[in-house]
């Protein structure tokens, strides 16, 4: 298997395994809040009302993030129906196209054996792996950024025709678009960033030349521009909400309470590069030398792919906002860089790499004995005894398939090396992923499902007092009135107040007077508050509860 690149049949039947299995994956977990449960929801209601322009979550304005992941969910919630693989089909979708693009950019611009690399060390990354299956903004962000790169390399590479260079270039802009429509203004900052820092180390000035940059600022606005000005006219408070308090506030001030220790995303970018973490640094080295034999006015596409990386990490290191899903779009340009390391790096660091799988493996085995102790609820600790049987799996699976990469890496079977260590990595995040089912289920409180539903007529209201739960609302599939709680809502409730009652004592005059009336309401409810309205006399009858959550009716004596 020493030119596995050139088996096209197999590399054809690894990526359709590798694509059958992540879209497969997708379905065997409950939607977890917060970000899962939020994003579901608000495509459901998307899909429900019909308005694809003024974006809600529970039933009010929120304009924190543009709509392209929404619309993706909404969509697949109208051709599919409404579910949970359904609602990370988007995300899914993204992280296998992310690894087809990369995998085809590293084979025209690298060479074929460098892009069957690629595409098989992004595709087995714990990173992109892990976030292939969750329903957040990061992965769709993510997917159309790793266009917007592929599409850089392939225009830019010295021997693109013109006609290439034309096309490649407008896939860009428009990738940059859908960035923006993805996750905001960072998808236009990040490249142009990029951009001009590649520019400043190499003095390539005529680079900008073969940007199109009429035709692509053109196509940008085209595709990007529509949304902003239609909901700019519907909703006149959505722009400087989205483009102050959602850009430049979060960037440069902490009043979103996302602040982590200033090397976070060095730590984050090294875990998620497992199993490939043995030559990072040997890669990213490489990446920085200029190719023997090549004219120093010619493009540097792996200097640009370093650039990608080490910039974006740069930028978010500086912002005040550190959520971990940040660095996610570095992942494609570091498999590039690694595929380039080792088509032609050395036996040592292939070695190390399968060395530290093992490693990870032995930890992982190590790690299950103590996994009872990290349930953060002492009724939860039997949910971690049900997760043990799945990390010790995946620690067997890491353990054995970095010992058998460490022998093909000793025998200099580089093809084979490559193929174990990617397989072990994608089925030992895999298997994590899986076996967390439990543990989501317990965060969102889908076992109290059936207790909520059967008290439930289709006119029943339902509050969320001092609480909202963030995946409920689209397994119960109606939105709950929000009571003394803001949070997020905050900006949403100052143009639609009437959507929520801002105090306890005026939810308790209109719960009150339902019950005396003979109508039911629900309401999911703190332990403090329902201590507290217990011992007012408010009528309470306990529907259902968790450790992390109660369900009240206001019928004492059901009905």
């Amino acid at each position: 298997m020493r030119d596995l690149h050139s088996n096209r049949p197999l590399v054809w039947s690894l990526f359709a395994a590798f694509a059958l299995v992540t879209l497969y994956m997708l379905g065997v977990r409950t939607l977890v809040p917060p970000d899962e449960g939020r994003y579901a929801e608000m495509a459901r209601e998307m899909f429900v009302t019909g308005d694809w322009v003024t974006t809600r979550l529970n039933g009010i304005k929120y304009f924190e993030k543009p709509p392209l992941q929404t619309w993706m969910n909404a969509l697949s919630f109208s051709l599919f129906g409404v579910g949970e693989w359904q609602a990370r089909l988007w995300t899914g979708l993204c992280g296998i196209g992310g690894v087809f693009i990369t995998a085809y950019a590293g084979s025209r611009v690298f060479g074929q054996r460098v892009g069957l690399y690629a595409g098989l060390v992004l595709g087995s990354c714990f990173y992109w792996v892990a976030c292939s299956q969750i329903d957040s903004l990061d992965m769709g962000l993510s997917g159309m950024m790793t266009i917007v790169l592929c599409a850089l390399l392939l225009g830019q590479r010295e021997g693109a025709s013109a006609r290439e260079n034309r096309n490649w270039m407008l896939l860009c802009w428009a990738a940059m678009a859908l960035s923006v429509l993805s996750k905001g203004l960072i998808g236009l900052m990040l490249p142009g960033g990029i951009l001009v820092s590649y520019t400043l180390l190499t003095l390539q000035w005529r680079l900008w030349t073969r940007l199109h940059l009429v035709k692509g600022l053109l196509l940008f606005l085209a595709v990007a521009a529509p949304w902003f000005i239609l909901v700019g006219l519907r909703n006149p408070e959505q722009p400087a909400f989205f483009f102050i308090h959602e850009h430049w506030d979060r960037f440069f001030k902490t009043e979103h309470h996302r602040e982590q220790v200033w090397y976070v995303f060095f730590v984050l970018t090294a875990v998620g590069m497992v199993p490939w973490l043995g030559m990072l640094a040997q890669s990213l080295w490489l990446g920085a030398k200029r190719a023997p034999g090549v004219d120093p006015r010619a493009f540097r596409p792996r200097l640009m792919a370093l650039v990608w990386a080490v910039f974006i990490i740069a930028f978010f290191t500086k912002s005040n906002s550190k959520l971990p899903g940040y660095i996610l779009p570095v992942f494609p340009a570091l498999a590039l860089l690694t595929a380039i390391y080792l088509d032609a790096g050395s036996r040592l660091a292939r070695v190390i790499s399968a060395a530290l799988t093992a490693l990870v493996g032995a930890a992982l085995l190590a790690t299950v004995p103590f996994m009872p102790g990290m349930a953060g609820r002492s009724t939860e600790v039997a949910l971690y005894q049900g997760y043990q049987p799945w990390v010790l799996v995946a620690g067997f699976v890491s353990l054995v398939g970095g010992a058998l990469a460490l022998l093909y890496a000793r025998q200099m079977k580089r093809d084979l090396f490559v193929l174990v260590l990617a397989v072990t990595g994608f089925a030992t995040t895999q298997i994590m992923i899986a076996g967390f089912e439990p543990i989501g289920k317990a965060r969102a409180g889908t076992a109290m499902l059936p207790a909520i539903e059967a008290q439930l007529a289709p006119g029943t209201p339902i509050y969320a007092v001092g609480v909202y739960e963030q995946s409920m609302t689209f397994y119960l599939r109606r939105t709950v009135t929000l009571v003394a709680y803001t949070d997020e809502f905050s900006f949403g409730l100052q143009q639609q107040p009437e959507l929520a009652i801002p105090t306890v004592p005026q939810f308790v005059e209109r719960w009150m007077a339902d019950a005396a009336a003979g109508r039911r309401n629900l309401a999911f409810m703190r332990e403090d508050i329902y201590t507290a309205l217990q011992a007012q006399g408010v009528p309470l009858r306990v529907v259902a509860r968790d450790a992390r959550r109660m369900v009240v009716a206001n019928d004492v004596k059901q009905k």
